[in-house]
């Protein structure tokens, strides 16, 4: 993850074929339940910070201004309406997941063991990420703390959708402190993949 940039601007060919990448990600069913709203250079991507962040945040984030000179966002937000939509169709009615009992997952979200809206955003921001770093540029995720109301509001998001996140791109800056998790070890390999049984 990439958190200081220089404020270069991208170049929007390459912009356009890294975001790409997110819609190529696997998505439950093929529902491709989420959207991205791209906010491109300081006019747009200042009505990002003034939604996520406070200004007691900004003064005292060490990363506050490599963050800000970010020359692109890209924002996701999950439509978990349309999963329940997707899986009530013709080809997937019996076919697709059910709960524990046996029981039809029904018509709404609370069902859902799994919130398959926020594993597809997931992956489609791995797909995004792995993007950017193939195309030359930095980019870090940041998840969603606070603004989300704001935001879908001043993006004009349509009611019903979940702010995921955010991906910064561009290329990077000289100064980004380490992250403090990086003095946190890995679980080792060993530890986390277990197999035949746990």
């Amino acid at each position: 993850m990439v958190r200081s940039f220089s404020g270069r601007r991208v170049d929007p060919d390459l912009l356009d074929a890294v975001v790409a990448r997110s819609t190529t990600a696997p998505t439950a069913g093929n529902t491709g339940g989420w959207d991205a709203v791209v906010l491109e250079g300081p006019e747009q991507t200042a009505v990002f910070w003034q939604c996520t962040t406070t200004e007691g945040w900004r003064a005292r984030a060490r990363r506050w201004p490599g963050l800000s000179a970010a020359p692109a966002i890209v924002t996701f937000f999950a439509d978990p309406e349309a999963y329940p939509r997707r899986y009530a169709e013709k080809d997937k009615t019996g076919a697709g997941p059910a709960l524990a009992d046996g029981a039809a997952l029904g018509e709404g979200t609370e069902g859902w063991p799994v919130p398959y809206w926020f594993l597809d955003i997931g992956a489609a921001v791995m797909a995004l990420l792995l993007g950017a770093v193939d195309a030359g540029l930095g980019a870090c995720f940041l998840g969603n703390f606070r603004g989300e109301t704001a935001l879908c509001d001043a993006l004009g998001v349509p009611p019903g959708r979940r702010y995921a996140g955010a991906v910064l791109i561009g290329e990077p800056g000289g100064d980004d402190p380490p992250s403090s998790s990086l003095t946190r070890s890995r679980r080792p390999r060993q530890a986390m993949v277990h197999r035949g049984r746990w």
